[in-house]
């Protein structure tokens, strides 16, 4: 059988081993080091954040906002509804309420007028929402500018969850970079990786400082082992982050072949009238466009699957849309907000292969396969 063809499998770019390396022979092996630094360093200048703490996870890196942003147990915290359990899961940690959001068509992110409503309601309910964590889906941006302004409004935290977004702009700034935090992830399938991992940034050093002392232990000032409140075991380990010095050379090349790889898709099904293909609306969006993403439009489930089971016959990998959050059995008792938009996009859509080391070729006959199962 042949090679299997994956979604987005990690791709390195050589120089990885370098700083990995390095920590060896420097006996760095202690979770700190140059490599922590220097990742961190990487990421603020790349994406232009005043501060950054390299964690575990792009999970970890969400909760410790929400602490941060004073979330607790009783608040409301306003989410995507579409979008993967891992930005919700931190909402629950805090012992906080998730008051999920439709999403819009043009961007599939949450929808402003949506956003307005849903606060308007919670407010006349009695029960302000205190943050907002705010998916940048399959790395396009969203609706800045309106969700912003109700942002600023309401007086409620802005959180970025651009884990699938790292190197997306919208009117030529970084997504991660507009709320009071931003979340990236460097899990195996995304732009860069480090096999495992994640990273707050934020425009404030203080609020980093006190993430870096959350995400190890919270130990205060003292020489024996003095603790006043409950701390985390988040951070990145030296070695890890040597891994992601090497990947982040290779950053602005992984996003401009990922922006390629949906360029030739776009080619290859522009003649289909069965197919459409998620894009930046204007000029003002700049998408990674990390996973290539397509929509039956007279399909359903049953086509769907159909789509995925063909291309699964030759060993390639393809996955439905996610799942809407106010679907699944852990969440559905939480409140949602929306036309139900999300559940058309998961029972007609799929993530296509967008690995950035895949030959042209390959995408020629994934799309072949895509038409013939249609």
């Amino acid at each position: 059988m042949r090679k299997r063809i994956y979604l987005s499998p990690p791709n390195m770019g050589g120089q990885e081993r370098e700083y990995v390396k390095e920590a060896f022979d420097q006996n760095w092996i202690a979770p700190l080091g140059p490599n922590v630094d220097g990742f961190e360093e990487d990421i603020c200048n790349f994406t232009g954040a005043k501060s950054c703490s390299v964690l575990s996870s792009g999970t970890a890196a969400i909760h410790l906002a929400l602490i941060l942003s004073g979330v607790g147990r009783g608040d409301e915290v306003l989410v995507s509804t579409f979008t993967f359990s891992a930005t919700v899961n931190p909402i629950i940690y805090v012992g906080a309420t998730p008051i999920f959001i439709e999403s819009e068509a043009e961007t599939w992110n949450i929808c402003p007028d949506t956003l307005r409503s849903t606060v308007k309601d919670r407010i006349a309910k009695g029960r302000k929402p205190k943050a907002l964590v705010l998916v940048h889906l399959y790395g396009m941006p969203a609706k800045m500018d309106e969700i912003i302004s109700i942002c600023q409004e309401f007086e409620i935290e802005l959180i970025e969850d651009a884990a699938e977004a790292l190197g997306s702009r919208y009117k030529n700034k970084f997504l991660g970079t507009f709320g009071r935090f931003g979340v990236y992830s460097f899990n195996g399938n995304k732009i860069i990786t480090t096999s495992g991992g994640g990273a707050l940034v934020s425009q404030n050093k203080a609020d980093i400082v006190e993430a870096i002392n959350l995400a190890t232990q919270a130990r205060d000032k003292a020489l024996h082992y003095e603790h006043s409140k409950i701390g985390y075991n988040y951070r990145m380990s030296n070695i890890v982050a040597g891994v992601g010095r090497g990947q982040m050379v290779v950053l602005k090349k992984r996003v401009e072949e990922k922006r390629s790889i949906n360029n030739q898709y776009r080619e290859l099904f522009k003649n289909s009238e069965m197919i459409s293909i998620l894009k930046e609306p204007n000029g003002d969006y700049y998408s990674n466009y990390w996973l290539t993403t397509i929509v039956l439009e007279k399909g359903g489930q049953l086509l769907r699957n159909n789509v995925i089971n063909a291309l699964e016959s030759q060993n390639i990998e393809s996955r439905p849309l996610w799942k809407p959050m106010h679907l699944q059995p852990i969440f559905k008792q939480f409140p949602y907000y929306g036309n139900k938009f999300s559940e058309q996009l998961f029972q007609n859509g799929l993530c296509i292969p967008s690995g950035t080391d895949m030959p042209s070729n390959t995408l020629e006959e994934i799309a072949a396969l895509i038409k013939k199962a249609l």
